[in-house]
Parts: structure tokens; sequence; C-alpha cells
């Protein structure tokens, strides 16, 4: 009989549904339902099976060690770092993930952060909360040039949108190929020369040591003053200390960040106190359907994991060896 360590730092009901759901399509299927860090260590120990998504995994600062019967973990994310990045993860272990579900969630994530900025909503909502009436003009996001840093499945759902709302549409990929929905498509060493074109800067690149504070001091430097910086990628894409200072000396003119080097995010951070930095709490592609999406894959691979087919498994980003 599996054992199945479902670890997720989210509101109850939401961790339900998974436990709920699993529970009813594999009866057989010992359950075992974590938020803390030392619950969640007791549990891995049993564990066949592990849910969870790497962010959470970090937060925790959880590791693999004594999860000796571990056979495979299921991300509830695109990303794996916190995962696969673990050096105590053991050889046998698959890992697969969530890609492909988090296109509507995401990209809706970044308009929002774009409409936000531009319009200063964050202002709108200081006021009311003095009932102060002030009135400024909104920056449209109209034949505005967004830049989008990493083209995969989230981009190619934000592209439309985009375009939707009359922008150029600018990809920046380390494979330029033609894409729908884009202008043009530029290879990551072409950034340096398409920053100066850009509006908006949405990152969407995976975190890897590749890609670790890429988005630094020169990216800011190079960027209008009148820009903005959109990150739902993963906090360590950006130089979090050369983005504070860009925004205090107003080489850009404010940020949209769900992500963020160390979450939670410490109060004493200088993020908290900018206004013109809107801060939401690594919320991308949490949403009202995120159970709905997540489920189809999940089943799948349950089913081929308890069958002991792995090979026909969704997702896989790594095969156990």
């Amino acid at each position: 009989m599996s054992r199945l360590l479902i670890l997720l730092t989210l509101p109850p009901d939401v961790t339900e549904q998974y436990r709920a759901r699993l529970g009813k399509l594999f009866p057989s299927l010992t359950v075992d339902v974590a938020s803390q860090k030392d619950k969640a260590q007791a549990a891995l120990k049993d564990a066949d099976i592990l849910i969870t998504f790497g962010q959470m995994m970090k937060n925790l600062d959880l590791g693999l060690e004594g999860a000796d019967k571990l056979k495979w973990v299921q991300a509830l994310g695109t990303g794996l770092d916190g995962i696969t990045d673990q050096p105590s993860l053991g050889a046998g272990v698959t890992v697969t993930s969530l890609h492909g579900v988090h296109g509507a969630p995401v990209s809706e994530a970044a308009m929002a952060g774009m409409l936000a900025l531009s319009r200063d909503i964050p202002r709108f909502v200081r006021n009311q909360d003095t009932q102060t009436w002030g009135r400024w003009p909104a920056k449209l996001l109209q034949d505005k040039t967004v830049g989008i840093l990493g083209i995969g499945v989230i981009a190619e759902a934000l592209a439309p949108k985009c375009k939707a709302f009359g922008m150029n549409v600018i990809g920046v990929t380390s494979v330029k190929r033609p894409l729908a929905n884009f202008d043009s498509v530029r290879g990551i060493d072409e950034l340096p020369a398409v920053l100066p074109q850009l509006d908006y800067l949405v990152l969407l690149t995976p975190y890897s040591p590749a890609t670790h504070h890429m988005v630094d001091a020169k990216v800011f430097a190079a960027m209008k003053p009148s820009s903005y910086l959109i990150n739902v990628a993963r906090g360590g894409v950006v130089d979090e200390a050369a983005l504070v200072d860009a925004l205090r000396d107003k080489k850009i003119a404010g940020a949209a960040l769900d992500v963020f080097e160390h979450e939670p995010l410490p109060a004493d951070h200088p993020f908290w106190s900018m206004k013109n930095v809107i801060i939401t709490t690594h919320q991308g592609g949490f949403c009202d359907t995120y159970v709905d999406l997540a489920m189809p894959i999940l089943e799948h691979n349950m089913r081929c994991f308890l069958a002991g087919d792995t090979a026909k498994m969704t997702n896989v980003q790594r095969a156990a060896s």
C-alpha cells in the first residue's frame, strides 16, 4: 500500500480538496497532510509519494533527509527549485510538474500588475482609506511596448492579452522562433538592445543558476525612467538590492512583484514601504480553479505510479535512475 504526503502551506479548505479528491479516486492510498516542518519531517519517513510546491519546501527550510521510501514527487507548480536542487533527493525518485496549467492565471496576474501600475490603483486605495478625492491621468497600455523575458506556456497566453490592449509585444528567449501574437522574438543576447524600447518588462523566465540575478543594475540602467517591472517568475531572477536602488533613484517608475528571494518577504524589507511597488504574495498562479486545473495531471500520474508504469507519467522533469 502506497502512502502519500500532501505538504501545503495553503488555506485548509484548499488542501482538503486535494486530499478528498485523491482519496476518493484512490481509496487504497494512505494520505497524510502537513503544513508545518516538524509534522512534514515525521511523515516523510513513511511516504512513497510527496505532493507539494518547491517554494513551500524552501519556505519551510525542509529537506528530504530520511525520506528513504520516497519514490515520486509531484510538484504543484512549474518551477522545481526547492525540489530538484536538494542534495538529499535520492537518485531513485521521479519528479513531475504541473507544466502547462499556468497560462491563464499567471498571464492574468501579469496583466493585473501592468494595469494597476499604469493607473496607480494602490494610490486610489490609500486615498479611499483617508477619504481623499484625488485625480491623475492614467497611463494607457494601448500603443505601449511590453517585453516578455522567457517564452513558454504563460508567455504564449499573455501575448494575445497584450495584443488585445493594443500593445507592441517583444519576446526575449533562449530559442528564437516565430510565434503568434509576438511582434518580434529576440535572443537573450539581444536583451540590452531591447530594454530601452520597453514600457513594461514582464519576467517569466525559470529560475536556475544561469538566470540568478540576471535582472540587475545594468538592466535597470538600460530601461526607461517611465518603465515598469512585473515579476511573476521567481524572486532569485532579480537582484533585489539593485531593484531597490533603481526604484529609489527613479531609474524605473515602479514594479509589481509577486515573487521574492526570501518568502515570506521579511517585515523590514524596503519594498513594503515603497509607494511605487505593488506586493502580492506569490499569488500569480493561485486561483479559484487551480485544483481543477491540477487534477487531470495528478490523477493520470497517480494511476501510472500505482500501476508501476512511471514511463507513461506526464511532465516528467527528473526520471528515477
